[in-house]
């Protein structure tokens, strides 16, 4: 639905009707103004309650209040502002208007004419069942279904919700530790085997540092804080490169994309272990070299 104010428009606008429980029951505060009264529900007044971001669309730096915004034509006051809510799964929830349900642009949210939707809050999840087991009984009996025929409609509560969260939740949880601990060995052993090539290809750089004095323990600490350093590196710019895609994909699309601070410290010290743990071989046998044998190497 497009809202204008003026020269200015907002689009995709979800507009409502509905009557003043609506806002109890999505627990919809308000920042300014009033909801509409069953008087007005009654008589369909052109009024109308918006979110926080179309305020900010349609009236930057202006009090909303009681001006006259127009949909597809038809003049509204605004008597009401939401409190912001911010958003969910990166779609926005503050991008809505709210109208009595018998508003004359009822018939372009409603050409049919029909009850759509019918939503019910109760005090406990026990009184939920109950209103539920009463709702899907009147519905039966208003669409004339039989015993044994299957509903036309459908229920649904937070608790079905709830529960298909609860099963992404338990298969990314299951998943994700596991493709990262796989990511961990893999970049351990390549790891593994550059310092080894690096060995090779250094053995007499080794063997003239052990000839000059240098201990066992100085060879072990060199290749091991190279291959701590190179997986830091890689750990820096693996998370670099984890931020920037997450702004990519919050900017083009609607999808939330977020990156905590602690998962980044948890990247580079995980990044700096897998290094340490897998230069502690190639190092070892570099400080085991002996530095005649490593003198003749070519």
């Amino acid at each position: 639905m497009v809202i204008s104010y003026g020269t200015k428009q907002a689009k995709d606008i979800e507009l409502m009707g509905t009557e003043p429980t609506y806002f109890d029951i999505k627990n919809i505060g308000l920042a300014s103004g009033r909801i509409f009264t069953p008087q007005e529900v009654r008589l369909g007044a052109p009024v109308l309650v918006i979110g926080d971001l179309l305020a900010e669309k349609l009236f930057e730096g202006l009090d909303p209040l009681d001006k006259e915004v127009r949909i597809q034509g038809l003049p509204y006051r605004v008597i009401g502002v939401a409190a912001k809510r911010g958003t969910l799964f990166g779609l926005s929830l503050d991008k809505f208007a709210v109208m009595p349900f018998k508003a004359p642009a009822r018939r372009y949210i409603c050409p049919m004419n029909v009850l759509d939707e019918l939503q019910i809050k109760t005090a406990n999840p026990t009184s939920m069942l109950v209103a539920m087991g009463e709702t899907e009984s009147l519905m039966r009996n208003k669409r004339h279904l039989r015993p044994g025929q299957q509903n036309n409609f459908d229920l649904q509560n937070a608790e079905g919700a709830l529960q298909g969260w609860r099963s992404i939740s338990k298969v990314l949880i299951t998943a994700l530790p596991m493709l990262v601990a796989i990511s961990l060995v893999v970049g351990g052993i390549v790891i593994m085997n550059i310092m080894l090539m690096a060995v090779a290809e250094r053995t007499r750089e080794i063997g003239i540092r052990k000839a000059l004095g240098a201990k066992r323990r100085d060879i072990l600490a060199q290749f091991v804080v190279e291959s701590a350093t190179l997986a830091t590196v890689g750990a820096a710019l693996g998370v670099g490169t984890g931020i920037g895609l997450a702004f990519l994909v919050r900017g083009l699309t609607p999808l939330p994309a977020a990156v905590a601070p602690w998962s980044i410290a948890v990247g580079v010290i995980l990044g700096m272990t897998v290094g340490i743990l897998a230069g502690v071989y190639p190092a070892s046998r570099a400080s085991r070299l002996d530095p005649i044998v490593a003198l003749r190497a070519e």
